[in-house]
């Protein structure tokens, strides 16, 4: 049998093998979520800069001003539309790296949490007579931690979802307004 120190240390062990398995799981996922957006950042640069050389020498073979105005203002609706689809796919990613994220953060605390509940009752159950306070004082720390990593866990749900909500009301606008500027509502 291990004594209560050994029992203890073997906790901590593997309690900071742990924080470091989720600190590497959680770095890794972001590091996802940056590659992501590094490829969708070269894409449309790309992308971009074939568009931006085709659109220059439609408008440099314009005739006169009117035709320059007119193929201006046509290309002006296709670039709002590019904008708003890159913001959707900006949110896009960062939603799914934020549930990636906390998909695996909950996982790796769930799984602490039951393993260091595991060793309280262990060790509750060898413990000596009148140690049942701090064992409860412990058992209530515990328990105190999860319920507030669970509100941190809502808390960060609610951001992300009012911040996806105002994206896409900010995206809305955007197009409309785009719409507007060029002349072709939708009606």
């Amino acid at each position: 049998m291990f004594s209560y120190q050994d029992q203890f240390s073997a906790a901590t062990k593997a309690n900071v093998e742990a924080q470091l398995a989720l600190v590497t799981a959680l770095t890794s996922k972001a590091f996802e979520g940056v590659e992501k957006l590094i490829d969708l950042n070269l894409t449309v640069a790309k992308t971009s800069l074939e568009e931006s050389n085709a659109a220059a020498k439609q408008l440099l073979a314009a005739k006169d001003a009117q035709e320059f105005f007119s193929l201006a203002a046509a290309q002006a609706q296709p670039n709002a539309e590019k904008a708003a689809a890159y913001a959707r796919h900006i949110a896009n990613i960062a939603s799914s790296t934020q549930a990636e994220i906390t998909k695996t953060a909950e996982a790796q605390i769930a799984e602490t949490s039951r393993k260091v509940a595991a060793l309280v009752d262990d060790v509750a159950k060898n413990a000596p007579a009148g140690s049942e306070n701090v064992i409860a004082i412990v058992k209530s720390m515990i328990g105190n931690a999860n319920a507030g990593y669970e509100q941190l866990a809502k808390t960060t749900k609610q951001a992300v979802e009012a911040i996806e909500t105002n994206l896409s009301s900010a995206t809305a606008q955007f197009t409309q307004a785009a719409e507007k500027a060029t002349g072709r509502t939708k009606k």
